[in-house]
């Protein structure tokens, strides 16, 4: 009778360490995925199109990281994603695969990918091109402190100055100076297309180089054209870069509207280098159905575009760049001058 009970006892140690009993049922363990390849088909035609193939043993889901901060994952491996950097660039892009456990594995491959952009032709092009002031039937001037410094507190009187808004060597120069100057310690620009262009969807290339200096805040912004009828933020307000010198090479992307405004509004950070002394690329791609801001492709925000919202209608630019204020803070005691380089804007259909 022991032979037979250590036997039992044995048997049943054995099927205790095989499995593990939850209430009636038994959870199996799963495999974790295994032999992930990723291929990448990317488009000769130029529209920066690239079909990416996952696969992998025992994985449920394939998440893909595009190098350009933008997620998406699918069930089934396929997948398309359009790149909107003009030009060709190589992308690093990060598959990972995972079960049902979340055991994962993961892959990486580069891929070129050359976009020309309706054949590099915009339906409209500020490229800067003619020496002296700011092209007059493009550009208009903001003049003064504006409302409570543009309503926001801000330290600069604008002017129509060559001193502070001028083209030279292809490229639009605004510079913020540190002079007494209608009443105030500083002087700078903005310049609206208002009444001048405006647009409704589109993707927006603007090549910049921004400035440096604590206290600075330059800006390549747009607001709806409406804003003399509605008001802020009725009106709707996309702001395609801002920078505050005391947070350098950190690039905001935001949109304003009613609920979402001021320390409200809906918006997002990405961190780059070297954004004060080297020219970026900062990309609005809008629709109907979204609202995308980049940099350098590097996507920085997204919003869902819906009729609840103000970005269905034309829109006008405005660059300028501000000092101090509620955004920028205090300005730095040995601030004299500072310059943001705008080298084209660039809208696509």
């Amino acid at each position: 009778m022991k032979y037979y009970k250590i036997i039992a006892i044995v048997l049943v140690s054995y099927l205790m360490l095989g499995c593990k009993k939850v209430g009636a049922g038994t959870v199996t363990v799963l495999p974790a995925p295994t032999n992930l390849l990723v291929t990448a088909n990317v488009s000769t035609d130029g529209s920066g199109t690239v079909g990416f193939t996952a696969s992998a043993n025992n994985a449920t889901n394939y998440t893909f990281e595009f190098g350009t901060g933008e997620t998406k994952t699918t069930a089934t491996g396929l997948i398309n994603y359009q790149y909107l950097l003009s030009g060709t660039h190589v992308y690093v892009v990060t598959v990972t695969a995972t079960n049902n456990d979340g055991k994962a594995i993961s892959k990486s491959v580069e891929v070129s990918v050359t976009v020309q952009n309706s054949s590099n032709t915009p339906f409209w092009a500020e490229e800067f091109n003619v020496d002296g002031a700011p092209d007059a039937t493009k550009w208009k001037y903001d003049i003064g402190t504006g409302d409570g410094g543009w309503g926001n507190q801000e330290l600069q009187y604008y002017t129509n100055r060559a001193e502070n808004a001028s083209v030279s060597n292809g490229v639009l120069k605004i510079t913020a100076k540190k002079e007494s100057y209608g009443g105030k310690n500083y002087t700078s620009a903005r310049l609206l297309s208002q009444t001048k262009f405006a647009f409704k969807y589109g993707r927006v290339e603007i090549r910049a180089k921004i400035p440096a200096g604590v206290g600075t805040w330059p800006a390549l912004w747009m607001l709806g054209n409406n804003i003399n009828t509605v008001g802020w933020p009725s009106c709707g307000e996309i702001d395609i870069m801002e920078h505050r010198g005391s947070e350098l090479n950190k690039i905001f992307g935001t949109l304003h509207y009613p609920g979402r405004s001021g320390g409200n509004a809906d918006g997002n950070t990405k961190v780059i280098s070297n954004a004060t002394t080297e020219f970026h690329i900062y990309t609005l791609d809008w629709t109907a159905s979204a609202i995308k801001i980049y940099v350098d492709n590097a996507l920085i925000h997204s919003v869902t575009n819906t009729n609840n919202i103000p970005f269905n209608q034309d829109f006008f630019f405005i660059l300028n760049v501000a000092m101090g204020g509620n955004f920028a803070g205090t300005v730095d005691g040995a601030f004299s001058a500072a310059t943001m380089e705008v080298d084209y804007i660039r809208i696509y259909k």
